[in-house]
């Protein structure tokens, strides 16, 4: 897989507006929670979260985990502006859905919004974590194929298209349905990417999704379609189809 870019900001609480070390990408984000008096909702109102490229995207992650305010400006900063702080949430986002994937499925549907930017790290970054939240709810996922599609088809990245095809294997191994939509879309991207450096990555996918619910039509279709590097490729390639195949033998 390629190695992924990084361009890193990242999210303090609060910070004054006369410091120093203030960023100019901020974003001011209204608390979902309701006080219980004027008081109250006077000061929980307004958070200011101020992005810091020097600051690192996994304590940001942490923060938001423990703090819904900070979760919801992430979440809420994918449809911004800036590009750079696009970038950095989706990256805090995406270390969330490794800790805390349930944090997260509130926020499907801007998530899914996200993989229209025209950046490809927030697309990748944000395919990562529809990835690791498919599995406690597919149903809520359903929209994020056509997303997905675009990027499993972006010619300029190659992490965008092995973030796309991880999260149609992961959202196809979920029942034999959703298999049978995205089958059509990993059979091409199998077709299309043998040989690119990220198909060994986009074959461990495979593997999940071979070992998934996905039923016995798409089993015996993928079975056919790795039919020939289990037989006559050799290494690496030669072992994970040979796994592919036995894994829809089963």
């Amino acid at each position: 897989m390629s190695t992924r870019p990084s361009d890193p900001a990242a999210a303090q609480v609060p910070v004054p507006e006369n410091s120093p070390s203030k960023s100019t990408a901020k974003v001011s984000v209204k608390a979902a929670t309701k006080a219980k008096s004027k008081t109250a909702a006077k000061s929980t109102a307004e958070r200011t979260i101020v992005f810091d490229p020097s600051a690192d995207r996994s304590a940001v992650a942490e923060q938001a985990i423990a703090d819904p305010v900070i979760l919801t400006a992430l979440v809420e900063n994918l449809s911004i502006d800036q590009r750079r702080v696009r970038q950095f949430s989706a990256a805090a986002l995406k270390v969330v859905s490794e800790i805390a994937p349930d944090q997260l499925i509130g926020h499907i549907d801007q998530l899914s919004d996200a993989l229209h930017r025209p950046e490809a790290q927030t697309r990748w970054e944000c395919l990562e974590a529809l990835s690791n939240v498919v599995a406690l709810d597919a149903a809520a996922c359903d929209a994020v194929v056509q997303g997905a599609e675009v990027s499993l088809y972006d010619e300029d990245s190659g992490p965008a298209r092995l973030a796309a095809m991880r999260f149609l294997c992961a959202y196809g191994a979920h029942d034999a349905k959703r298999a049978g939509r995205v089958w059509p879309y990993i059979d091409e991207a199998i077709q299309c990417y043998h040989g690119d450096p990220e198909f060994q990555d986009m074959l461990l996918s495979v593997i999940q999704f071979a070992s998934g619910k996905v039923g016995q039509t798409v089993k015996d279709a993928l079975s056919e379609r790795m039919g020939f590097d289990a037989k006559h490729s050799k290494g690496q390639l030669g072992r994970r189809a040979v796994l592919i195949v036995e894994q829809c033998s089963k």
